[in-house]
Protein backbone atom coordinates (compact mmCIF):
# COMPACT_ATOMS: atom_id res chain seq x y z
CA UNK A 1 0.00 0.00 0.00
CA UNK A 2 1.31 3.60 -0.71
CA UNK A 3 2.21 5.65 2.14
CA UNK A 4 0.32 8.47 3.22
CA UNK A 5 1.32 11.59 1.74
CA UNK A 6 0.85 14.73 3.83
CA UNK A 7 1.06 18.33 2.43
CA UNK A 8 0.59 21.11 5.35
CA UNK A 9 -0.07 24.69 4.09
CA UNK A 10 -0.90 28.21 5.51
CA UNK A 11 -4.68 29.37 5.87
CA UNK A 12 -6.53 32.33 7.19
CA UNK A 13 -4.39 34.46 10.14
CA UNK A 14 -2.66 31.40 11.83
CA UNK A 15 -5.01 28.38 10.84
CA UNK A 16 -3.12 25.46 8.82
CA UNK A 17 -4.58 23.58 5.79
CA UNK A 18 -3.56 19.54 5.62
CA UNK A 19 -4.25 17.46 2.42
CA UNK A 20 -3.77 13.63 2.99
CA UNK A 21 -3.36 11.50 -0.47
CA UNK A 22 -3.18 7.74 -1.55
CA UNK A 23 -1.43 7.48 -4.56
CA UNK A 24 -2.80 3.90 -5.17
CA UNK A 25 -6.55 4.88 -4.40
CA UNK A 26 -6.16 8.48 -5.95
CA UNK A 27 -8.40 10.01 -2.85
CA UNK A 28 -6.88 12.90 -1.02
CA UNK A 29 -9.22 14.28 2.01
CA UNK A 30 -8.47 18.15 3.41
CA UNK A 31 -8.30 17.85 7.38
CA UNK A 32 -11.17 20.82 7.83
CA UNK A 33 -11.66 23.24 5.70
CA UNK A 34 -10.47 26.41 7.39
CA UNK A 35 -10.55 28.54 3.49
CA UNK A 36 -11.23 27.54 0.38
CA UNK A 37 -8.55 29.30 -2.11
CA UNK A 38 -5.22 28.02 -0.54
CA UNK A 39 -6.95 24.29 -0.22
CA UNK A 40 -7.80 24.73 -3.93
CA UNK A 41 -3.97 25.83 -4.65
CA UNK A 42 -2.61 23.36 -2.34
CA UNK A 43 -4.60 21.12 -4.66
CA UNK A 44 -3.50 22.30 -7.80
CA UNK A 45 0.12 22.35 -6.45
CA UNK A 46 -0.34 18.57 -5.71
CA UNK A 47 -1.80 17.68 -9.08
CA UNK A 48 -4.61 16.02 -6.53
CA UNK A 49 -8.45 15.63 -6.64
CA UNK A 50 -10.23 16.31 -3.73
CA UNK A 51 -12.65 13.31 -2.71
CA UNK A 52 -13.19 13.21 1.44
CA UNK A 53 -13.14 16.02 3.77
CA UNK A 54 -12.25 15.46 7.73
CA UNK A 55 -13.41 17.66 10.15
CA UNK A 56 -12.01 17.57 13.51
CA UNK A 57 -14.86 19.79 15.30
CA UNK A 58 -17.67 22.40 14.01
CA UNK A 59 -15.61 25.84 14.64
CA UNK A 60 -16.57 27.87 11.52
CA UNK A 61 -12.53 27.94 10.65
CA UNK A 62 -12.50 24.33 10.31
CA UNK A 63 -15.73 23.60 8.67
CA UNK A 64 -15.93 26.93 6.85
CA UNK A 65 -15.13 25.45 3.41
CA UNK A 66 -17.33 22.32 3.66
CA UNK A 67 -20.06 23.41 1.39
CA UNK A 68 -17.99 25.03 -1.49
CA UNK A 69 -15.89 22.40 -1.81
CA UNK A 70 -18.48 19.87 -1.71
CA UNK A 71 -20.36 21.55 -3.90
CA UNK A 72 -17.23 22.03 -6.81
CA UNK A 73 -16.41 18.48 -5.99
CA UNK A 74 -18.49 15.96 -4.71
CA UNK A 75 -16.72 14.87 -2.06
CA UNK A 76 -18.22 13.40 0.83
CA UNK A 77 -17.96 14.84 4.51
CA UNK A 78 -16.83 13.11 7.67
CA UNK A 79 -16.84 14.79 10.85
CA UNK A 80 -17.90 14.17 14.78
CA UNK A 81 -21.13 12.45 15.61
CA UNK A 82 -21.88 14.33 18.39
CA UNK A 83 -21.63 17.62 16.38
CA UNK A 84 -23.76 16.08 13.02
CA UNK A 85 -26.11 18.95 13.53
CA UNK A 86 -23.38 21.87 12.81
CA UNK A 87 -21.27 19.81 10.63
CA UNK A 88 -21.91 21.73 6.78
CA UNK A 89 -22.57 18.90 4.68
CA UNK A 90 -21.85 15.94 6.82
CA UNK A 91 -22.06 12.52 5.23
CA UNK A 92 -20.61 10.49 7.53
CA UNK A 93 -20.83 10.58 11.57
CA UNK A 94 -18.00 8.80 13.12
CA UNK A 95 -17.35 8.73 17.33
CA UNK A 96 -15.20 7.34 20.14
CA UNK A 97 -14.03 3.72 18.97
CA UNK A 98 -15.09 3.98 15.29
CA UNK A 99 -12.53 3.37 12.67
CA UNK A 100 -12.65 5.14 9.56
CA UNK A 101 -10.83 3.68 6.01
CA UNK A 102 -9.27 6.25 4.31
CA UNK A 103 -8.16 4.41 0.73
CA UNK A 104 -7.12 1.38 2.69
CA UNK A 105 -5.36 3.81 5.42
CA UNK A 106 -7.48 3.14 8.82
CA UNK A 107 -7.77 5.93 11.33
CA UNK A 108 -8.89 5.15 15.00
CA UNK A 109 -11.54 8.01 15.77
CA UNK A 110 -10.72 9.45 19.28
CA UNK A 111 -13.30 11.73 21.36
CA UNK A 112 -11.65 14.58 22.58
CA UNK A 113 -14.02 16.97 24.06
CA UNK A 114 -13.40 20.29 25.89
CA UNK A 115 -12.88 22.71 23.08
CA UNK A 116 -16.30 22.06 21.44
CA UNK A 117 -18.17 19.17 23.18
CA UNK A 118 -17.71 16.59 20.16
CA UNK A 119 -14.42 17.19 18.92
CA UNK A 120 -12.59 14.79 17.39
CA UNK A 121 -8.97 13.53 16.38
CA UNK A 122 -8.33 11.45 13.74
CA UNK A 123 -5.12 8.70 14.72
CA UNK A 124 -3.92 6.81 11.50
CA UNK A 125 -1.82 4.15 13.56
CA UNK A 126 0.22 2.39 10.55
CA UNK A 127 1.02 5.83 9.57
CA UNK A 128 1.76 7.26 12.81
CA UNK A 129 0.47 10.30 12.47
CA UNK A 130 -2.44 12.20 14.60
CA UNK A 131 -5.15 14.94 13.51
CA UNK A 132 -5.88 16.56 16.71
CA UNK A 133 -7.78 19.78 15.71
CA UNK A 134 -8.17 22.43 17.92
CA UNK A 135 -7.30 19.90 21.04
CA UNK A 136 -3.81 19.65 21.20
CA UNK A 137 -0.72 22.13 20.00
CA UNK A 138 2.76 22.59 19.73
CA UNK A 139 3.66 23.89 23.68
CA UNK A 140 -0.19 24.30 24.04
CA UNK A 141 -3.64 22.98 23.84
CA UNK A 142 -7.19 24.47 23.18
CA UNK A 143 -8.98 26.75 25.28
CA UNK A 144 -12.18 25.01 27.06
CA UNK A 145 -14.78 26.91 25.47
CA UNK A 146 -17.92 24.36 25.60
CA UNK A 147 -16.80 21.26 27.41
CA UNK A 148 -15.12 21.26 30.80
CA UNK A 149 -11.39 21.59 32.10
CA UNK A 150 -12.04 17.60 33.62
CA UNK A 151 -13.19 16.61 29.64
CA UNK A 152 -10.41 18.60 28.52
CA UNK A 153 -7.59 16.43 30.70
CA UNK A 154 -9.46 13.38 29.79
CA UNK A 155 -9.35 13.90 26.03
CA UNK A 156 -5.64 15.22 26.66
CA UNK A 157 -4.90 12.00 28.72
CA UNK A 158 -6.21 9.82 25.60
CA UNK A 159 -3.59 11.46 22.82
CA UNK A 160 -1.13 11.11 25.36
CA UNK A 161 -1.32 7.21 25.68
CA UNK A 162 -0.59 6.76 21.42
CA UNK A 163 3.19 5.72 20.58
CA UNK A 164 5.72 8.21 21.17
CA UNK A 165 6.86 9.10 18.05
CA UNK A 166 3.34 9.93 16.84
CA UNK A 167 3.32 12.81 13.93
CA UNK A 168 0.92 15.46 15.35
CA UNK A 169 -0.89 17.70 12.89
CA UNK A 170 -2.91 20.81 14.59
CA UNK A 171 -4.79 23.39 13.17
CA UNK A 172 -3.27 26.59 14.05
CA UNK A 173 0.12 28.04 14.00
CA UNK A 174 0.07 28.89 18.08
CA UNK A 175 3.54 27.96 19.07
CA UNK A 176 5.39 30.94 19.37
CA UNK A 177 3.22 32.44 22.07
CA UNK A 178 2.32 28.89 23.74
CA UNK A 179 6.51 28.98 24.47
CA UNK A 180 6.17 32.25 26.24
CA UNK A 181 3.26 30.79 28.48
CA UNK A 182 4.60 27.20 28.79
CA UNK A 183 8.66 28.77 29.84
CA UNK A 184 6.90 30.66 33.23
CA UNK A 185 5.19 27.10 33.94
CA UNK A 186 8.25 24.78 34.07
CA UNK A 187 11.35 27.62 33.68
CA UNK A 188 13.86 24.82 35.00
CA UNK A 189 13.09 22.34 32.37
CA UNK A 190 16.38 22.52 30.03
CA UNK A 191 14.19 20.98 27.24
CA UNK A 192 11.88 23.18 27.18
CA UNK A 193 14.39 26.24 27.31
CA UNK A 194 15.97 25.19 24.33
CA UNK A 195 12.99 24.41 22.80
CA UNK A 196 12.07 28.08 22.94
CA UNK A 197 15.05 29.14 21.37
CA UNK A 198 14.37 26.79 18.28
CA UNK A 199 10.73 27.74 17.92
CA UNK A 200 12.21 31.76 18.19
CA UNK A 201 13.91 30.64 14.94
CA UNK A 202 11.85 29.09 13.21
CA UNK A 203 9.33 31.80 13.17
CA UNK A 204 11.64 34.32 12.71
CA UNK A 205 12.43 32.49 9.74
CA UNK A 206 9.10 32.46 8.65
CA UNK A 207 9.09 28.26 9.30
CA UNK A 208 6.27 26.46 10.21
CA UNK A 209 6.74 24.88 14.19
CA UNK A 210 4.04 22.31 13.12
CA UNK A 211 3.94 19.47 12.99
CA UNK A 212 5.66 18.40 16.26
CA UNK A 213 5.39 15.04 17.61
CA UNK A 214 4.00 13.14 20.74
CA UNK A 215 7.53 12.77 22.15
CA UNK A 216 8.39 16.49 22.40
CA UNK A 217 5.43 17.44 24.04
CA UNK A 218 5.27 15.47 26.69
CA UNK A 219 8.87 16.78 27.59
CA UNK A 220 7.90 20.09 27.22
CA UNK A 221 4.26 20.39 26.74
CA UNK A 222 2.96 21.80 30.44
CA UNK A 223 -0.62 21.03 29.45
CA UNK A 224 1.02 17.78 28.88
CA UNK A 225 3.14 17.55 32.24
CA UNK A 226 0.35 18.90 35.55
CA UNK A 227 2.24 15.09 37.19
CA UNK A 228 5.82 17.17 36.88
CA UNK A 229 6.93 18.04 40.00
CA UNK A 230 8.63 20.92 38.75
CA UNK A 231 4.87 21.72 37.39
CA UNK A 232 3.57 21.54 40.52
CA UNK A 233 6.08 23.52 42.48
CA UNK A 234 6.20 26.43 40.43
CA UNK A 235 2.52 26.88 41.03
CA UNK A 236 2.82 25.64 44.32
CA UNK A 237 0.46 22.66 43.97
CA UNK A 238 2.91 20.18 44.81
CA UNK A 239 1.25 16.77 45.26
CA UNK A 240 -2.10 17.59 43.87
CA UNK A 241 -4.32 15.79 41.31
CA UNK A 242 -2.73 15.79 38.08
CA UNK A 243 -6.58 17.11 36.44
CA UNK A 244 -6.50 19.93 39.31
CA UNK A 245 -3.07 21.12 37.97
CA UNK A 246 -3.99 21.10 34.53
CA UNK A 247 -7.03 23.05 35.90
CA UNK A 248 -4.86 25.91 36.67
CA UNK A 249 -2.74 25.81 34.05
CA UNK A 250 -5.50 26.33 31.76
CA UNK A 251 -6.76 29.21 33.89
CA UNK A 252 -3.37 30.73 33.60
CA UNK A 253 -3.27 30.50 29.99
CA UNK A 254 -6.38 31.81 29.40
CA UNK A 255 -5.53 34.94 32.03
CA UNK A 256 -1.47 35.20 29.76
Amino acid sequence: MAKLEIHQFPCLNDNYGVLIHDADKNVTATIDTPEVAPIEAALAEKGWTLTHILNTHHHGDHTGGNAELKAKTGCTVTGPKPEAAKIPGLDTAVGEGDVYDFGGHVAQIIETPGHTLGHIAYYFADDGVAFVGDTLFALGCGRVFEGTMEQMWSGLQKLMTLPAETTVYCGHEYTLANAAFAITIEPDNQELVERVKQIKALRANGKPTVPTTLDVELRTNPFLRPASPGVQKQLGMEGADPAAVFAEVRRRKDNF
